[in-house]
């Protein structure tokens, strides 16, 4: 089976959520023997150099990749408000791109275009016009959910009206696109729940799973066993909302029942406001070199999501570190993980605050639910069965146009 990835974002090195779905994904394809051709954009805002890439993996999936700036412009959004056409997708759409999935397809023919995320999903028609693969969205989220989510939280009356006037247009073509392609791969079970009373698109739901031996614990001599983190792109709205709401509402209970607790902000693309806290018990952590540096280094996780669809690819990874997380409802969905035992859900300030304190003072209690997080990702989170029944899934796709 010849399967062509098309990606918005460059999967290595994997440091950050869609990266880390993408790079895991194409992994456990090989690991299937997929004849694997990658075709991705490098964004201006997620730029990764290619001599970053492993040349193994270069080799294994034949790697491709074209820069592209994708940064909205004011006069780009302007542009877009006159026309049916959503902004959030055109930014990725290039025709000298375009022509290389063409060429590329017309001298080499696929079985399954596998695309990843709806950006990508202007470049269809075209592929449809020389190919007749069967085309795949992988569904890392469902993007028009996540505005909605984000607007109801936007304080900014002009930002609001405008970003209702390309969700619309956002939605209608994510709806669109659930007709337009032969199957979708949704991440979570509430993602495909969803999508099936939108459309009647082929569904099949693949967990980003991971390579669990890749997730070792080994605590680092810096260890806080007073510390609580929040691990995540701060460029991503739906992360700054969640750090503000724990922020405002939740670190000075903690602070006020632990005076020496620490809480970590760590991620790529921090913003100012943050660096720029004048206080001794909040901690900034910018582009580490591996994700294990800040598992390793501190205790409590924290996921304080209050919009967004989709899996959040940090608790799947925090879940394979064994690490204790506390997170909202909405944080957590689509890991079917049992509440009070692999993980915390609390969706209140008062409930989320005591429970991080409770975990603070109670280190047998930490060190149960780590155990459980970790016997979980074992069980559940393992990229090769995942990528198994992906292929299987494929292999009647195909067979459906024979």
């Amino acid at each position: 089976m010849k399967i062509l990835q098309l990606c918005n974002k460059a999967p290595f090195p994997p440091n950050d959520g869609s990266s880390i779905a993408i790079y895991n994904m194409t992994l456990g394809l090989i690991s299937q023997n997929i004849d694997i051709h990658l075709f991705t954009l490098n964004t201006n805002k997620h730029y990764k150099s290619d001599s970053q890439v492993p040349e193994v993996f270069k080799h294994k999936t034949v790697y491709t990749s074209f820069d592209l700036n994708t940064n909205p412009t004011l006069w780009g959004a302007m542009q877009h408000i006159v026309t049916k056409k959503s902004y959030f997708i055109s930014r990725f759409h290039d025709l000298r791109f375009e022509k290389k999935i063409v060429n590329f397809i017309e001298k080499n023919p696929v079985d399954i275009v596998q695309i990843e995320g709806l950006f990508m999903c202007s470049y269809i028609p075209a592929i449809r016009k020389v190919s007749g693969a069967k085309i795949v969205l992988r569904a890392h989220n469902l993007e028009h959910l996540i505005w909605e989510r984000h607007i109801q939280h936007s304080s900014s009356w002009l930002k609001k009206m405008y970003l209702q006037i390309e969700n619309k247009k956002l939605k209608q073509f994510e709806i669109e696109t659930f007709s337009t392609v032969d199957a979708v791969v949704p991440i979570t079970p509430k993602d495909a729940f969803f999508i099936k009373n939108l459309s009647n698109v082929a569904l099949h739901t693949a967990l980003t799973g991971t390579n669990i031996e890749e997730y070792k614990k080994e605590i680092s001599p810096e260890f806080n066993t007073l510390s609580v983190f929040h691990f995540g792109s701060m460029d991503w709205i739906p992360n700054q909302e969640a750090v503000d709401w724990f922020l405002e509402n939740c670190w000075e209970k903690i602070k006020a029942k632990i005076p020496q607790a620490l809480f970590v902000i760590a991620g790529r693309n921090i913003p100012d406001k943050y660096k720029n806290i004048n206080d001794s018990s909040i901690k900034i952590e910018e582009n580490v070199p591996t994700s294990a540096e800040i598992y390793n280094k501190y205790n409590i996780m924290v996921v304080p999501v209050l919009s967004g669809s989709g899996l959040r690819i940090k608790i799947v990874e925090g879940l394979c570190f064994g690490k204790v997380i506390v997170s909202t409802s909405i944080g957590a969905e689509g890991i079917e993980c049992q509440p009070s035992r692999d993980i915390l859900i609390q969706d209140s300030p008062e409930t989320f605050s005591k429970a991080i304190i409770e975990l603070l003072e109670d280190p047998a209690k930490c060190i149960q639910i780590e155990e459980n997080a970790r016997k979980f990702a074992n069980e559940h989170l393992n990229f090769e069965p995942i990528a198994q029944n992906l292929v299987a899934f494929y292999k009647k796709l195909i067979l459906e146009k024979e």
